[in-house]
């Protein structure tokens, strides 16, 4: 009888893991409409019995418009969250979402223009709850139907043919598309690197230096991933020029960047390389301790580029110099806002908890085990930074004494 037992409860355990799951197709199929700034978006299930429900956070009012559902679809009075109960057998759900998103300064931080669209996957399908029948397991693909003329589109996600691609993310439930994206006539240079797929693309006639950013990242690939063991399968960096927002912006396995902002800036930094250590970092701050994720990308922005032999001895004593000015009248690293002044004084902290463990493991361990302890925290303190530096450092840290910490 004990046999019996230990029998099928090893059955069930069996028959509850993923590769006994029942896999349901989950498509998701968008038209992008450039005369109006939108995308039409389809949900399609091909058996709507596995969902109980879909719930939808729906962000700002006005942001998704012209539901339609087979089953029950309910928009709450204030239309930022709306509920999916699918139809048995195949069932869709199509809205409209506004891609165009302008700032403040009139600058536009994801555009649509006749010719291209830059914009993030993660406006496409919103956030949302999932219930789904046990022993379920969706399977997400991407597809887009392009304008007359469009020649391509670019997402982070593995492409399986034209135009459409697999979307799987481990750490969700609910797979959905995110990254930032590019459709319309691009031009795109790829390589690969270590075992991640490259490419970097933006919209002809819209300046960015694909082949020098490419470059700028096949040098210092080797030292990225020797600080940060990650191998994303892909790596997007898109970029345009025209009322764009000037900045750079990091989003899943993708990065965009304003085709006017340097490969290094007079500081000695990279944007480009800042985003990618908050790319492959993720390091998550809390309680007051933006210090932590901010500094960190700014130390290895310059520090990676240096490792790989791209700044001279000279040039980084000029450098330093540079962040002691800059960071002077800083008192205080905690605060939920970070300034230039405040990561300038945090990299010179990083820095001298880096000479600290250095000297006192003989050069057997440095910030770079720190590192990647954070990598694999869901969040981080300030208080838990220092447990961990410690921890690497085999002793109290004279550095993280610092008044800059309380």
């Amino acid at each position: 009888m004990r046999v019996r037992c230990h029998w099928l409860l090893a059955l069930g355990m069996l028959a509850s893991s993923p590769a006994w799951a029942k896999k349901v197709d989950l498509d998701y199929h968008v038209r992008l409409l450039p005369q109006s700034e939108q995308a039409e978006v389809r949900l399609i299930l091909a058996d709507g019995a596995a969902v109980r429900s879909l719930d939808f956070d729906l962000g700002k009012a006005g942001a998704y418009s012209d539901f339609k559902a087979d089953g029950q679809w309910q928009l709450q009075t204030d239309a930022r969250r709306g509920r999916w109960q699918p139809a048995a057998g195949k069932s869709e759900l199509t809205y409209r979402v506004r891609l165009a998103q302008r700032l403040k300064n009139g600058s536009y931080e994801t555009r649509m223009t006749p010719q291209w669209a830059l914009f993030r996957g993660d406006d496409l399908v919103p956030p949302a709850h999932l219930d789904q029948q046990d022993g379920t397991e969706l399977v997400a693909r991407l597809s887009f139907e392009l304008p007359q003329g469009w020649k391509s589109v670019e997402t982070p996600w593995p492409r399986i043919g034209k135009q459409r691609f697999r979307i799987d993310n481990v750490s969700r439930l609910f797979d959905r598309p995110t990254g930032w994206m590019l459709a319309g006539t691009v031009g795109t240079r790829r390589a690969r690197l270590g075992e991640t797929e490259v490419s970097v693309a933006a919209p002809q006639g819209q300046g960015l230096r694909r082949l020098d950013n490419l470059t700028l990242l096949t040098f210092v690939w080797p030292q990225l991933q020797a600080v940060f063991p990650r191998n994303p399968p892909k790596l997007l960096l898109v970029g345009a020029r025209d009322q764009m927002w000037r900045g750079v912006r990091a989003g899943h396995n993708s990065i965009y960047l304003h085709s006017s902002r340097p490969l290094v800036s007079e500081n000695g930094s990279s944007p480009l390389l800042r985003e990618l250590v908050r790319l492959f970092a993720q390091v998550n701050d809390r309680q007051a301790s933006d210090w932590i994720g901010e500094s960190l990308a700014e130390y290895y922005a310059t520090e990676l580029l240096r490792r790989a032999g791209g700044i001279t001895d000279d040039r980084y004593q000029a450098l330093q110099a540079g962040l002691e000015r800059n960071s002077a009248k800083v008192t205080s690293l905690r605060g939920e806002q970070v300034d230039s002044a405040v990561t300038a004084r945090g990299v010179l902290l990083l820095q001298a908890l880096d000479r600290e463990i250095r000297l006192h493991n003989h050069n057997q361990r440095s910030l770079d085990d720190v590192t990647r302890a954070l990598m694999r925290l869901n969040s981080v303190s300030t208080e838990e930074f220092v447990q961990l530096s410690e921890s690497v450092l085999g002793r109290q840290s004279e550095v993280l004494a610092s008044k800059l910490l309380r």
